[in-house]
């Protein structure tokens, strides 16, 4: 469904000079109304206030649809617990590029082109070396991905539609290789080959955490939760990472530039480090006996303390990821021999108070999807560094669908957001020599 005017519009009396203007309404296929002010500055002179733009629409999108309010994540019309439960990571990246789930002759197609691009070129280790061991796995990705333009400029003419969707593949296809790069270099252990006999996620934890000198295995039970957790933060709307792809990709840059862009944007503790910043909030608490008091400096708006993995800037019920989480993350701790984890236990009780708190329940502070994911990544051998490169690795088909929606926009413009100027009006020049 297309944008439309509904015929009704906002009316805005100018007090100034006593005009008044007209504004259309605009329906989507679900969600608010929005008002059409792309001729505002045009016809009245002025520009909106709105910082962190969270009041304005940058783009239309028919990817993924947000209700904060009711707790619902949608991909293409279905819901992230749906997709979660009965689909894998591949067919929800197939969702996010062509608009619809595959059927099993377009997955075996899709699949086949995604496995074809695993493998990076040889020469990409050698950029690797360049970093200090003690690199922060991150700072590794950003480069890394920025330099894929560097082996791959056959893809980075954004005009070719067959180009554009060979760089998407590619994107999803590597990454998972270059965040296991990431990591083993960071311990000082040989690169791992893809496998394409495996799955998306399965081939993945074998490159993070396999060695030459000995077979690897996961449980099957621990994969599908890896490959959930790939599903979960897939796409998320206009987020600031998703909203810096499309920015950079807005001025025509190549994709693996879009991306890097997404990566650095991603890597700020306000948005990519919310898993980490739960475990160490959680290590801070200690034992379940002390959440009562943490619980009560959390409510102490002079007490610097906040509890972590509640609360989320769009959602004001129940983050629907952090409940497919939940479910899932007992088992997988029972799998790997870890069901005795202190933390998990202290994170249900925590949980648990919160809810029933009138401070929290009032102010719609539920637990959200970072709450729980920390929880199953360490259990899994990652180390907090690494969190946010795997957030990394699974929004990449969220910000390449997002880059290709944007390019196949007819009315896509380079984004430019306006400002409200605070500074000094014209001044004459005074030498130096009389300042």
């Amino acid at each position: 469904m297309d944008k439309k005017e509904t015929g009704e519009y906002v009316t805005m009396h100018d007090s100034r000079s006593g005009k008044e203007f007209r504004f259309a309404l605009l329906d989507g296929s679900v969600g608010p109304s929005v008002i059409d002010i792309r001729k505002l500055y045009a016809e009245t002179g002025y520009f909106t206030y709105d910082p962190g733009f969270t009041s304005t629409a940058s783009c239309d999108s028919r990817l993924t649809y947000i209700d904060g309010d009711e707790g619902v994540l949608l991909h293409g019309g279905y819901s992230i617990e749906d997709l979660a439960e009965k689909a894998n990571y591949l067919e929800v990246c197939h969702l996010l590029l062509h608009g619809e789930l595959p059927t099993q002759a377009q997955y075996d197609t899709f699949s086949h082109n995604i496995t074809t691009h695993t493998m990076l070129h040889d020469q990409m280790q050698y950029f690797f070396r360049g970093f200090r061991r003690d690199a922060h796995p991150m700072a590794i990705m950003v480069g890394a991905v920025g330099a894929l333009s560097a082996f791959y400029h056959d893809v980075t003419d954004i005009s070719d539609e067959n180009q554009r969707m060979i760089a998407s593949h590619r994107l999803i296809a590597k990454m998972p290789t270059l965040a296991a790069m990431a990591y083993k270099y960071s311990v000082g252990q040989p690169f791992i080959y893809p496998d394409n006999s495996l799955s998306y996620a399965a081939n993945f934890l074998k490159m993070t955490f396999g060695t030459p000198t000995q077979e690897f295995s996961v449980p099957d039970s621990v994969v599908r939760v890896m490959d959930q957790i790939f599903i979960l933060h897939a796409d998320h709307e206009q987020n600031a990472s998703t909203s810096t792809v499309r920015l950079a990709g807005s001025s025509m840059a190549n994709p693996f530039a879009c991306i890097s862009a997404g990566i650095s944007s991603l890597w700020g503790p306000a948005h990519g480090g919310a898993n980490e910043a739960v475990l160490d909030m959680l290590h801070q608490i200690g034992t379940k006996d002390r959440v009562p008091e943490f619980i009560k400096r959390a409510k102490d708006k002079d007490d610097p303390f906040r509890l972590m993995g509640f609360g989320h800037r769009v959602y004001k019920n129940y983050d629907p990821r952090a409940g497919v989480l939940k479910a899932s993350v007992r088992q997988v701790l029972d799998e790997l021999g870890v069901a005795d984890e202190p933390l998990l236990d202290l994170a249900l009780e925590l949980e648990r108070i919160a809810l029933e708190d009138e401070y929290f329940v009032q102010r719609k502070l539920f637990p959200n999807v970072d709450f729980y994911s920390g929880i199953i990544l360490k259990a899994m051998g990652f180390p907090t560094s690494m969190f946010t490169v795997l957030f990394a690795l699974s929004r990449t088909v969220g910000w390449i669908s997002q880059w290709k929606e944007m390019h196949e926009d007819p009315q896509k413009r380079i984004g430019r957001p306006r400002q409200l100027f605070l500074g000094e009006d014209r001044r004459d020049f005074v030498d130096i020599a009389q300042r």
